[in-house]
């Protein structure tokens, strides 16, 4: 079946920051939008939805406020929807929690007619300039082909797992997205390897740390020379997620962003300094205890491979990056908190020729976030990390990257794009602007904005 409406933009995928381009699009009204997800609803790392998780940016970085913060669609409305805004207001705390912001995107979701759930996005071409986009109902098979004149891409990252692991195999090796479904299948005596030094790795050691009272042994290891914190609550640290640092990085060569990118892991990736503390006191009070802690955190190991024994357990071997020393382990199950890549989806086979690519066959992606060789048709979310550095995964810059890609879309400024927010200078260009008392006071409500 094939539609005769010619759309604005269609968009592939819909996770947040999909879902916020679709909240944000819709009150335009020049501007015709369709978002298609093949999972039958919204909902966000469900494997990873602890109770007790929070989000590492504040109730602000939401879907829309960034962009506008009158929005129908925001965080604010949801719980005073929800009959929750006073409990929150005495709460006084910015974090909210990550089981409370999935229900906030589902209720965005739920009154989103350019939302398609349980539609496969099958193939894309491109013909008498317009993206013809080809979409599978997967619940009643019906294919049906959409025409638009833009695409915007938001299939976001997928598990990452190193290369020597076959999950297929390893029944009781898996990463860290699917921990909840697989802990109640966790022996009470068994013995818990967790691989990895993020976020997601730390919640799971916290979640798992009472079991080890009975019985369990909980080992955790990372290549990094520490248990880091993540640096996202130092104010002029955050200022490397501005415009401005995108604009610098951006202009940067490919190998010089490569190099500043490894460097600045601590910035994007690591550990909630709050979630490190507890987990320490946590520890020291387990220690007062007469009984050993059944408890091994070891740094500076590199897991090289797994390999399983003719009991069902697995042996683990490691290479210590500073002694550049094997060691050895065993193990009954393994968690990989080995993050996350983006893995370029299979369906833009039929447009390849219109992508600009860098030597390594990345996108090569334009400032505006387009990957097409024009920079006007075919826009990205989340897979420019590359190009445009550790802003791209940033919750609270997915407003600020929509509210650019709106407003090419409309060719008219929909929303008010900050240009300066600042007070950091990232390259050797000279001030122009008078710093008058005026300025400071615009550019000090610009970061509160912010």
């Amino acid at each position: 079946m094939h539609t005769e409406k010619i759309y604005s933009v269609i968009g592939i995928g819909i996770g947040p920051f999909n879902l916020g381009m679709a909240a944000l699009i819709e009150p335009v009204e020049e501007l015709t939008s369709l978002f298609f997800d093949q999972s039958e609803s919204f909902d966000w790392h469900p494997g990873l939805m602890l109770n007790n998780a929070t989000l590492q940016v504040p109730f602000l970085a939401d879907l829309v406020t960034m962009a506008d913060p009158t929005s129908k669609y925001s965080f604010l409305n949801f719980i005073k929807e929800s009959g929750r805004l006073y409990p929150f207001y005495i709460r006084e705390n910015f974090f909210i929690y990550r089981r409370e912001y999935n229900e906030y995107c589902k209720w965005v979701a739920s009154q989103l007619t350019n939302c398609k759930f349980s539609h496969k996005v099958v193939a894309i071409n491109h013909t008498n300039d317009l993206y013809e986009i080809i979409v599978r109902n997967t619940k009643t098979s019906e294919t049906t082909t959409y025409y638009s004149q833009k695409i915007v891409l938001g299939t976001g990252t997928s598990p990452y797992l190193p290369d020597f692991i076959d999950n297929e195999a390893f029944p009781n090796v898996i990463h860290a997205s699917k921990y909840l479904y697989y802990k109640s299948h966790i022996p009470k005596n068994a013995t818990v390897s967790i691989i990895g030094s993020g976020q997601s790795a730390a919640e799971i050691f916290r979640d798992l740390l009472p079991e080890t009272q009975n019985g369990l042994q909980l080992k955790w290891f990372t290549r990094s020379s520490h248990f880091f914190p993540l640096d996202n609550k130092s104010k002029l640290t955050l200022e490397l997620t501005s415009p401005e640092y995108i604009d610098h990085f951006h202009s940067l060569s490919d190998e010089k962003r490569k190099r500043l990118l490894a460097r600045q892991h601590g910035l994007y990736k690591g550990i909630d300094q709050e979630l490190i503390n507890e987990i320490f006191d946590s520890l020291y009070e387990m220690s007062l205890e007469d009984t050993p802690l059944n408890v091994e955190l070891r740094s500076n190991m590199r897991l090289t491979s797994v390999k399983e024994t003719v009991d069902g357990s697995y042996n683990l071997d490691f290479v210590h990056t500073e002694l550049d020393a094997p060691y050895d382990d065993q193990s009954d199950c393994i968690i990989l908190a080995t993050g996350y890549k983006y893995k370029e989806p299979a369906i833009l086979s039929g447009i390849e020729g219109k992508i600009n690519r860098l030597e390594k066959g990345l996108f090569n992606v334009h400032r505006n976030y387009t990957i097409d060789k024009n920079g006007t048709d075919i826009f990205v979310q989340n897979a420019e990390l590359h190009t445009h550095g550790l802003s791209t995964p940033d919750l609270g810059m997915g407003a600020y990257r929509n509210s650019c890609i709106i407003n090419q879309l409309a060719n008219r400024e929909v929303y008010k794009v900050e240009k300066r927010i600042a007070f950091q200078q990232f390259g050797v260009q000279k001030i122009t602007k008078e710093f008058t008392e005026a300025n400071v006071i615009e550019l000090v409500n610009e970061s509160l904005n912010h």
